[in-house]
């Protein structure tokens, strides 16, 4: 769809872990009755859509700026058919209801140097981010991000690595800062520390900016298999101080099993893909699955509580036999978008935020899906108006 003075208007759209024995008091993912999301409506941006010289794809996390009312969305396009970037979006709850979304600009993210990411290069030894998470800072309206980094291990021949990051920015995506990550977390050619393409998936501020929180997708090698039909994983939420930057603790969070059977030889697999901070220690987390091959998903919200976790920070392992036991996170599940009356379709939902309040006093919540720039999948914002938030 063309452009009209650089706008794009979107249109409507009608664990338990048994393979993890060093695991104590693992919380079974029971429903939540306390806290309920209303379905208020979602629309779909049209496949190749293009915004200021950009294909609007790939979005994978959504964070709320309270004091613009600007929504700041991040693409997964590793400079592949444009710059690395973000986009703004304004979300329109007129009289209590989803009215309109709109994209209202992008802007690239730049290193240090102020220019734009080139394309990864094994020939150039070039590793372009993978754009992941994103999130408004309460204190100033700056931004945090992350990368997922890169991992190519060949057969023969050097490894091409990339570390994960988590990096800071303005809200024109000028670089200013990035932050120390545990030795764990750090991309190695060996299976010990994070997968390809399953390291910083999301991050949030917590309310009062003085925490970033950010999720890893799945396990690192040294945690365990991923997840599969028969059995769940431990991912890891770390805490960081948002003045220093440095990592304060650590958790288990326990992934649950894939909701169905991939196809032989398949990577299908379940994961974290975004996180958002209610308190200091609660949190709502999106868990995405796919049998990729039937363009299957599964999205699931959950309540997280950090209270009584084990702080697994400097810890090289999770499980094995040698592990000391770990007590994960408590979670609950709040929705699963396949029973969501009226929700068309669940595609690769990827990011969740809090919006405004309502005049009712609800809070709103949104969450954006990856179309993975596929012609089969779907740019899609899906709202909520939340009870006991």
């Amino acid at each position: 769809m063309s452009i009209r003075a650089g706008r794009a208007r979107i249109v409507a759209s009608a664990v338990v872990l048994a393979c993890l024995p060093a695991l104590v008091g693992t919380p079974a993912a029971a429903h939540d009755d306390a806290v309920r999301l209303d379905f208020l409506g979602d629309r779909e941006v049209p496949n190749a859509t293009t915004l200021q010289g950009t294909t609007v794809g790939g979005l994978s996390a959504i964070s709320y700026d309270a004091r613009s009312g600007t929504y700041y969305v991040i693409s997964d396009d590793r400079s592949q058919t444009g710059p690395a970037r973000f986009y703004t979006a304004h979300v329109d709850f007129a009289d209590g209801t989803l009215k309109d979304v709109e994209l209202t600009g992008t802007h690239p993210l730049l290193r240090p140097d102020g220019t734009t990411f080139p394309p990864t290069s094994t020939a150039g030894s070039t590793v372009a981010p993978d754009p992941e998470g994103i999130a408004v800072d309460p204190r100033d309206s700056s931004l945090a991000w992350t990368s997922e980094g890169e991992r190519i291990v060949p057969s023969d021949g050097l490894a091409l690595l990339g570390d994960p990051w988590i990096r800071r920015a303005t809200t024109t995506g000028a670089y200013t800062g990035q932050l120390p990550l545990p030795p764990q977390l750090h991309m190695n050619s060996q299976e010990f520390g994070p997968r390809k393409n399953q390291t910083l998936e999301g991050v949030t501020f917590t309310p009062d900016g003085r925490r970033i929180v950010t999720a890893m997708e799945d396990p690192l090698y040294q945690d365990g298999a991923d997840p599969t039909p028969e059995h769940g994983a431990l991912a890891r939420i770390t805490v960081h101080d948002a003045g220093t930057g440095q990592p304060l603790a650590q958790y288990a969070y326990p992934v649950e099993p894939l909701f169905a059977v991939p196809p032989a030889g398949s990577t299908d697999t379940n994961g974290v893909s975004d996180l958002v901070a209610l308190g200091h220690d609660r949190f709502l987390v999106l868990e995405r699955a796919s049998i990729y091959a039937d363009n299957n998903w599964k999205a699931r919200i959950y309540l997280v509580d950090l209270h009584g976790a084990t702080d697994v920070l400097g810890r090289d392992s999770l499980t094995g036999t040698s592990a000391r036991p770990v007590r994960p996170v408590r979670k609950t599940l709040v929705t699963d978008l396949s029973d969501v009356a009226g929700l068309p379709r669940v595609d690769n939902v990827e990011g969740i935020t809090l919006g405004p309040r309502l005049p009712d006093g609800r809070r709103t919540v949104v969450l954006v899906s990856d179309d993975n720039f596929a012609a089969r999948q779907v740019t899609q914002f899906i709202t909520f108006a939340t009870h006991g938030i």
